[in-house]
């Protein structure tokens, strides 16, 4: 899929780009740009911080993953190629990240804005807490 993706927007998918995506989608957790060159490296592929980062705005700008901002980290997109805002939830316990597409927070979102007179030009919206997983008292919490 992501190469059609590049195909019809006219990029170029290299190995090094394909493999930068393949591990940003490993798990569920976001990826920093870091954890992501100490994994190449330990593949014996010769990478710098500038290669990584290049990479990932290639992924980023031709819609295969997101930045979430607050984590200064990468998670792949669930809907790469169709027109979207992201939405994410951030596990404050584990660290695990979901997207949500949810066509109602960002019509909200813009109709408050316009309200104002804003323009939106980019909409992120970050959401914190604890995932499901995270919420099950552990064996030595009692339970309320």
């Amino acid at each position: 899929m992501a190469t059609r993706i590049c195909e019809r927007q006219g990029a170029r998918l290299t190995a090094l780009r394909r493999r930068v995506l393949e591990l940003v989608w490993r798990g569920h957790q976001p990826r920093g740009a870091y954890d992501i060159l100490e994994e190449l490296q330990r593949e014996g592929r010769r990478a710098a911080p500038p290669t990584v980062y290049r990479a990932l705005e290639f992924l980023r700008l031709n819609g295969l993953i997101h930045r979430i901002e607050s984590l200064n980290a990468f998670i792949g997109c669930v809907a790469p190629g169709e027109p979207h805002d992201g939405h994410f939830l951030i596990c404050n316990r584990c660290g695990g990240a979901a997207e949500v597409n949810d066509d109602a927070i960002g019509e909200a979102v813009a109709q408050s804005a316009s309200h104002s007179g804003f323009v939106i030009e980019q909409q992120t919206i970050e959401l914190r807490g604890l995932c499901p997983a995270c919420q099950e008292p552990s064996p030595q919490e009692p339970s309320p």
